[in-house]
This record gives C-alpha cells, sequence and structure tokens, in this order.
C-alpha cells in the first residue's frame, strides 16, 4: 500500500506543476508546450499504473474464456479434444496429477487463478504456439500472469508423468521395445530409432553462433529415441543448434551411457533363424548424421552398393522413420512447433520437455505404463554440452557389418 500511495502523492504533485506551468507568464511558449507535453505523457502513465486490475480483467470469471467457452466445450468431447489436445476425461485426469504442484494460494488482495484454468493456459499455448499477448485476452489475465504460468505448468506436466509415462529402461523394456521393431517394421534386434530435431527459437542475447544451426536458424535439439508404437523412450533436451547429431549423441546422457556400458542393454544374441552367423548385438538404427558404433547402426554410404546393402540400406530405413514420424505427430499436435518459440532457451527446454511427455501420455491414454521397472528419476533429459563428437567407425562395428 505505500507504493500505491507514493505514486497518488506523485500524481498530485505532477497535477500541481502542470497547472502551475499553464498559468506562467515568464516561460518560454515553446518550452512551456514541451514540459506540457511531458507531463501530460507522465500522468498518463501514471493513471494507467494507479489501475490494480485493469477493467477488462475484472470480468474473467464471466466473459474469460475458461468461464464461458471452456465449460460449454466440455459438453462435446471432440471439439473439447480439438481445442485443448485432451478430452474432458484426460484433462481431468491430468488435473488431478499435476494440481498439488501448480496451485497457489489465495490472498487478502486478490484470488488466485485455480489449478484447472492454469492448467487450460498452458495447453492452450502449447495447442496453438498463440503469443502470450494472445492468450492473456483470451482468457482475461495480465500477460506478466501467463508469463509466468506457462513455464511454471510446463514443469510441473514433466515432473508428475515423466516417472510414470517415460521410465528408465531396463534390460526387459528393450526386449519388449526389440520385440515391437521385429514384428511390426521387420527389423529384429533394434531398441530404438534415433534422431534429433531442431527446436526454432529467437536468436539468444549475447550468444552468439552458439545456436545457429545450419538451416540458417537459431534452435537447440531434442535428441530422442523411440520405438515401435511412436513413443518417446529417451530424450535429451537443450542442446546448441550448431551441433549435429552425432555431437549431440556424444555429448549427451545417453552417448555416455551407451559408450560406458550403462544402458543396461540385453546380451548379444543369435538372430532369428541366423544361428550361424553367431551372436548379434541389440542396436540403435539412426541416419548418416550418427556413427557406427557396436550398438548403433547407420546405413551404408554411397550409391553405387551391392543389393544386399541396399537392401539393408532399406530395412533400416523402414524402422528408422519412426523417429521421424514421431517428431511429425507431435509438432501436429502440438502447433507451437510451427513457429518461432518467443522464449528463452531454458523456458523453450521446459516447453519441448512437456510436449514430449505429453505425446506420450496422449498415446498410452487409459492403458498402464508398459514398464513399471525403470527409475522414476527423469534424468533422461539433461542440457547437452555443444561438444562435437568423432564420427570415425570402430572396428568392432566396421567388423560386424561387412562379416
Amino acid at each position: 500500500m505505500r507504493n500505491f500511495f507514493g505514486r497518488h502523492c506523485e500524481y498530485e504533485r505532477e497535477q500541481d506543476m502542470t497547472s502551475r506551468v499553464k498559468v506562467s507568464p515568464h516561460h518560454n511558449m515553446d518550452s512551456d508546450v514541451l514540459v506540457l507535453c511531458l507531463l501530460r505523457r507522465r500522468r498518463k502513465r501514471l493513471e494507467k499504473r494507479r489501475l490494480w486490475v485493469h477493467p477488462i480483467l475484472r470480468t474473467r470469471n464471466e466473459r474469460g474464456e475458461f468461464h464461458s467457452l471452456i465449460q460449454e466445450l466440455r459438453l462435446d468431447e471432440d471439439r473439447h479434444k480439438e481445442y485443448f489436445r485432451l478430452c474432458p476425461a484426460d484433462f481431468d485426469r491430468l488435473l488431478r496429477m499435476i494440481a498439488p504442484l501448480i496451485e497457489r494460494q489465495d490472498t487478502t488482495l486478490r484470488q488466485a487463478i485455480g489449478p484447472a484454468e492454469r492448467l487450460a493456459i498452458c495447453l492452450r499455448f502449447l495447442a496453438t504456439g498463440d503469443s502470450y499477448h494472445t492468450i492473456s485476452k483470451s482468457f482475461r489475465v495480465g500477460k506478466s500472469t501467463v508469463v509466468g504460468i506457462v513455464p511454471s505448468v510446463a514443469t510441473a506436466i514433466w515432473e508428475s508423468l515423466a516417472g510414470e509415462y517415460m521410465p528408465v529402461p531396463q534390460e526387459s523394456d528393450w526386449r519388449a521395445i526389440a520385440e515391437g521393431f521385429s514384428s511390426k517394421w521387420a527389423f529384429p534386434h533394434c531398441l530404438g530409432a534415433i534422431d534429433g530435431k531442431h527446436i526454432t527459437i529467437k536468436a539468444p542475447a549475447d550468444s552468439g553462433s552458439l545456436y545457429y544451426n545450419y538451416k540458417g536458424q537459431f534452435s537447440i535439439v531434442l535428441l530422442a529415441v523411440v520405438d515401435a508404437n511412436y513413443l518417446f523412450r529417451v530424450v535429451d533436451i537443450g542442446a546448441f543448434g550448431k551441433s549435429s547429431d552425432g555431437g549431440t549423441l556424444s555429448a549427451s546422457a545417453l552417448g555416455r551411457a551407451l559408450r560406458d556400458g550403462t544402458l543396461n542393454l540385453p546380451d548379444d544374441e543369435p538372430l532369428p533363424n541366423g544361428e550361424h552367423l553367431g551372436k548379434v548385438p541389440f542396436v540403435f538404427v539412426g541416419d548418416e548424421a550418427f556413427p557406427l558404433r557396436k550398438h548403433l547402426l547407420r546405413p551404408y554410404p554411397g550409391r553405387a552398393i551391392p543389393a544386399d546393402q541396399r537392401i539393408f540400406n532399406f530395412r533400416l530405413s523402414h524402422a528408422r522413420r519412426i523417429v521421424e514420424n514421431a517428431f511429425g505427430i507431435m509438432a501436429a499436435q502440438f502447433r507451437v512447433y510451427h513457429r518461432v518459440m518467443e522464449l528463452s532457451p531454458c523456458n523453450a527446454e521446459k516447453i519441448v520437455q512437456a510436449t514430449t511427455i505429453l505425446h506420450n501420455f496422449i498415446r498410452w491414454g487409459h492403458q498402464n505404463s508398459p514398464s513399471t521397472t525403470g527409475s522414476a528419476d527423469p534424468s533422461t533429459a539433461l542440457n547437452a554440452a555443444g561438444r562435437m563428437g568423432s564420427n570415425t567407425a570402430s572396428r568392432e562395428a566396421l567388423a560386424m557389418c561387412y562379416s
């Protein structure tokens, strides 16, 4: 209240100064006009600052989007899903999971925005990619309120869902993923398709060329491993846009665990009907941007290659495209990816985390998570440094491919 009364006194002083300038005969007319313009401009700013809540925002409970349109949409499941990408039942289920993290306490000065409305604001931003200014006008809340709500709710979504809908895979989970690729995409011993996606953001201040990618845009990188059902199983978010896919993998937690042998991968086994080839390792499949490793396969290089290598490239590409399809499905659901994110890299990471876990939440629906043996620690999404890795294939991987 001290600040309010201070502004009120300042406003009265400005009015007094304005009246004195108007009646003073000792000032030059040009200087009087200039002073009057400046004082009137400042008085208008003070009048705006005197408003505790803007009159338009005071009608939020009657005319705001959450209290009017959204309540009607809950009666139509298809339109509700089109609006939020979630049906009313899934919206309520998600709300129950994250409500303790996003609920705020009422004060004597104002009533807090409820958890349901906070979730609605965040989901609408993810679904449309509209600016904070547009979202604030639709829901009749302040722009600064939306700026605080979206990242906080996105973080709560990730923290609440990651342990159940993106658990750290254990050996049994890797075997189930390999079985899915073998039965659906005719590629045995495949632990997942891996690829990177550039998330376009506004150029961060004083970042130089760290986020500048080969497409001529500023971006952070989403590195993901996807299973045969288009579900994200491991993600690494936040690498600099200048990094290649191979460099991002090398600097990520996934790449370090792959090098150190701490991913709990299944032991080498013979391929189905291929006992004469001996034991073959389980592998991830990627494109030419990734290095050839014992547990990471890429296509044979070149065009003039033998028929058997062309067949192998076809099979590998058939399995690898699943990760690109998953990126496309997620971007079609959450159209925030169709625009340049006017966010800091830190907040952009939170948005990507929320959309990847919501993608899994939507695709799994009401089914149980495929794994409850994995760790609930969502540490698979770590900030990757921009360190570049070597694309030189190991002797062991070359020997396996050309044997």
